[in-house]
């Protein structure tokens, strides 16, 4: 007797924030007889990425999901949400229904998607897994706030901000240009560096990239003291990396734009 066939597992990335970045191919995928999955930090909370779909037109099933991966670093409740989440996708999965789960921004950087798709393979080998790549949320900033990550052979990095003060001021000495991502916890203490650093004026603050509350601060100092969305980055470029005059700043972008 053949075993019945499963669903395959569909990591749909979205973009940050903006529908319009949700490419041809995962729109094709919403657009599916696929069931729709979808993360929430609690029972019952909204989602990010179910509202970058709404956004866009598309109504949500009826059927569509949530699956709950709570915000917490206790190692024993992150272990039972992903246990729960994984064991019920594979339920879904053995219905033979391909599922798609909606990433806010690329499923391949830092998303959830990663540790799913993970898990579900350790439950069930045999499930077949396809990633969508998307718009990251480094990329739209540095495309909505007009500045280049890296120009010919120039190096930049992506870090949590999380990692510390310490390992940011190092990469700071051996990259170009560092993109920090969630830096809610840290930020006062990120702005004191940048201020011993010399770096306020070629840093940019950007929050909740591409969606309607999109935020862009280019004077950072500025934020000091405040708090601010936990989906929020910064770019920082260092000028002593930069051949020749500063021209990449964040301000210094800001001020020869043209009008």
């Amino acid at each position: 007797m053949t075993a019945p066939r499963l669903g395959r597992l569909i990591g749909a990335s979205l973009g940050p924030g903006d529908p319009e970045l949700i490419t041809r191919r995962a729109w094709a995928a919403l657009q599916s007889s696929a069931r729709w999955l979808y993360p929430v930090k609690k029972a019952e909370e909204s989602s990010y990425a179910l509202g970058i779909v709404e956004r866009g037109g598309l109504a949500v099933p009826e059927d569509a999901e949530a699956l709950v991966f709570p915000m917490t670093r206790d190692p024993v409740a992150l272990a039972k949400a992903w246990s729960r989440a994984a064991s019920r996708t594979v339920e879904l999965l053995r219905e033979g229904r391909d599922l798609v789960f909606l990433v806010e921004g690329d499923a391949s950087t830092f998303a959830t998607f990663g540790h799913l798709a993970r898990v579900v393979r350790e439950l069930a080998p045999e499930v077949e897994v396809e990633t969508i790549p998307g718009v990251s949320s480094f990329a739209a900033a540095a495309a909505g706030t007009g500045l280049s990550l890296a120009e010919e052979d120039e190096t930049f990095a992506v870090i949590p901000a999380a990692y510390g003060v310490p390992v940011v001021e190092r990469l700071l000495d051996e990259f170009d240009t560092l993109v920090l991502l969630k830096v809610k916890p840290l930020l006062d203490e990120i702005l004191d560096l940048l201020t011993r650093r010399g770096l306020l004026a070629t840093s940019c603050f950007i929050e909740k990239v591409g969606s309607p509350e999109e935020r862009i601060v280019r004077d950072v100092a500025s934020l000091a003291g405040q708090k601010v969305n936990y989906l929020s980055l910064m770019l920082v470029q260092n000028p002593k990396r930069v051949r020749g005059e500063l021209r990449r700043g964040c301000r210094k972008h800001a001020a020869t734009a043209p009008a």
